[in-house]
């Protein structure tokens, strides 16, 4: 047991002492790469062996995630890793020549830096370089990661409020270098959204890239530049159901101020609430949304909606006036009868308590006075015979004409009642086909 425990301790340490040998073997050699590689760098000139020649720097954006859309001040928040990769000619080096050292990692502010800038800035404070370090290769090739929050214009377009899409751009290009000098290539189609976190306002459809050469009017040389193009989609389910939805309600109550009876009093009370709830929203979704040139689609919505219930109220306001037209008015006229209460009101089934759907009360007939009879030929010796009696007749007469009047302004006041239902029931269906067709127009639009 004994040679055996000492040839185990030894095994462990040895172990224990080989990394700490490498490692240090290797620090002295990455210390001795630093000091022949800086002894004669600077990183205030473009690190190309010949002058003439382009310096291709490639460009990868990385979304991260959205901080904020100011629709109001149409700002872009976003917090992005970018990777920037370019050849230094002055920093390659032989791998053998130091222990097999490939690569350093060392502070991006030792090396030169492509002065590529985001064009579209919306931010007053000037560009801060993330001090991190950068990864350079034994053939030159260094690659710089930085994180970075971005505050881009961009123009905010809100016409389909809430069901509305945005197009933000973000364009990377160098600020002095032309096109000659330094040529910026994005990597890829598109940027990478592999660590995104998602937002809840708003959905991601892509982030494409593309290249473009353009020539300022400041400058004779082409300036190559990237742009990322961002692709939103707002998510409109809180505003569906706290905005949108209980307009469509309060639209399809509007109409059912028609099919309350007249005599209830609630008819006009019925519109005016709709009218102010309707008030109410507009204001809570004037407050929601971002001022803009153009009206968004809720708010047509909301204007189309308040106009509706308003039209109806002032028409529940004249079918009562039709309703209570007393006993003195006058008859409805011969169209009127024929085409709204004889058409009309056959075709919306209005009908009397049992009168059968369909069919219209015909029209009675005035009846026209009958003269009494006057005397029998002859002369009548009977003192009891009504003959004798020209007062009581004459009264019996008023009587029966007074009746008759009395009857005709009744038929005329019901006439006038009807017609009042009928217009009701008409435009209960026109106004209730309008809210409905209205509603599903814009709540289609969130499909």
């Amino acid at each position: 047991m004994g040679p055996t425990r000492f040839h185990l301790c030894r095994g462990l340490l040895l172990l224990l002492l080989l990394p700490t040998e490498c490692f240090g073997a290797e620090g002295r050699l990455a210390h001795k790469l630093f000091r022949d590689l800086f002894a004669n760098y600077t990183s205030a000139l473009r690190p190309v062996a010949d002058t003439d020649q382009t310096l291709n720097v490639t460009l990868e954006v990385t979304l991260s995630q959205i901080i904020d859309m100011d629709e109001r001040n149409q700002v872009l928040t976003l917090y992005l890793w970018i990777r920037q990769e370019w050849t230094d000619a002055y920093l390659q080096w032989d791998p053998d020549a130091y222990g097999g050292l490939d690569a350093i990692r060392i502070p991006s502010s030792l090396v030169w830096r492509p002065d590529i800038v985001l064009y579209n800035k919306a931010d007053a404070q000037p560009p801060a370089s993330a001090s991190t370090n950068v990864v350079v290769r034994h053939d030159g090739a260094v690659r710089w990661d930085a994180p970075a929050i971005t505050r881009s214009s961009c123009r905010v377009d809100v016409s389909a409020f809430p069901f509305d899409a945005q197009r933000c751009g973000l364009t990377f290009g160098s600020w002095t270098h032309g096109g000659h000098q330094l040529d910026v290539r994005p990597r890829g189609a598109a940027a990478s959204l592999a660590d995104f976190v998602e937002n809840v306002e708003w959905r991601v459809l892509g982030f494409p890239a593309r290249r473009r050469v353009l020539t300022y009017g400041c400058c004779s040389e082409p300036y190559p530049d990237v742009t990322f193009t961002l692709l939103l989609r707002r998510r409109a389910a809180a505003y569906v159901c706290n905005l949108l939805l209980p307009c469509v309600l309060i639209s399809l109550l509007a109409p059912l101020a028609f099919h309350l009876p007249a005599d209830s009093g609630e008819k006009v009370s019925l519109g005016v609430t709709v009218l102010l709830a309707l008030t109410v929203f507009q204001l809570l979704l004037a407050e929601s949304m971002p001022p803009a040139e153009s009206v968004p689609l809720i708010g047509k919505y909301y204007m189309a909606t308040m106009t509706m219930v308003t039209f109806s109220t002032a028409l529940t306001i004249l079918i009562m006036n039709l309703h209570y037209c007393g006993p003195s008015a006058r008859p409805v006229p011969a169209w009127a009868r024929s085409l709204l209460l004889g058409h009309l009101a056959k075709g919306l089934c209005v009908r009397e308590r049992g009168e059968p759907c369909g069919q219209s009360r015909p029209p009675e007939p005035s009846p026209s006075p009958q003269p009494p009879a006057g005397p029998p030929a002859g002369p009548c010796h009977d003192p009891r015979c009504l003959c004798h009696q020209e007062a009581l007749l004459h009264h019996v007469a008023s009587i029966a004409s007074t009746f008759h009047s009395h009857r005709a302004a009744q038929r005329r006041h019901e006439d006038w009642k009807r017609l009042a239902r009928v217009m009701d029931r008409f435009f209960l269906g026109i106004f209730f086909s309008m809210a409905l067709v209205m509603s599903l127009l814009v709540l289609v639009q969130a499909l």
